[in-house]
């Protein structure tokens, strides 16, 4: 199924999962908490006890644009061979590219860089955490779907201060 930017309900399994990643987090201070807008990200931001986590478009998942909440075997677009051909180009159909994404993830990076923060935390999406880490050097675009990380998961990495 493409989600995409589509703000779906919570999965009942939520709580644990949450609860999961909540106790990964205890005990670390973070100087600023960021999260996509998107409810998936937001409630676990909360349920982390960062309510006030700093919402920024950028780091919404990938927009499917005509194809999300359309299940991968069921979209009929003649262009869906083109995507999968060449997912980091070809944007889906009204949407956006994998590079697209990582344009937008690189943009807030920069940015972030640019803060005098020692520790954030960014409550986001996979694709997201994948740019990032292809950003921070740890993966090649190539390699981007063999490491999604798990809902909940944690992924960390240091980024040089901007100069």
């Amino acid at each position: 199924m493409f989600y995409g930017q589509t703000d779906v309900p919570l999965n009942e399994t939520f709580p644990q999962e949450a609860e999961a990643t909540c106790s990964q987090l205890k005990g670390i201070r973070f100087d600023r908490v960021y999260t996509s807008p998107l409810t998936r990200c937001t409630r676990l931001a909360d349920f982390c006890g960062y309510p006030d986590a700093v919402r920024d478009s950028r780091l919404m998942e990938i927009n499917f644009g005509e194809w999300e909440m359309q299940g991968y075997d069921d979209l009929k677009d003649p262009r869906l061979q083109e995507w999968y051909d060449d997912y980091f180009h070809v944007r889906a159909t009204e949407g956006e590219s994998f590079e697209d994404q990582l344009t937008r993830v690189s943009d807030f990076l920069n940015e972030l860089r640019k803060k005098p923060y020692r520790q954030a935390a960014v409550f986001t999406h996979g694709g997201v955490i994948i740019c990032a880490q292809i950003y921070a050097g740890l993966l090649k675009p190539a390699e981007a779907f063999s490491a999604l990380a798990p809902y909940g998961g944690i992924v960390k990495m240091t980024l040089a201060p901007a100069v």
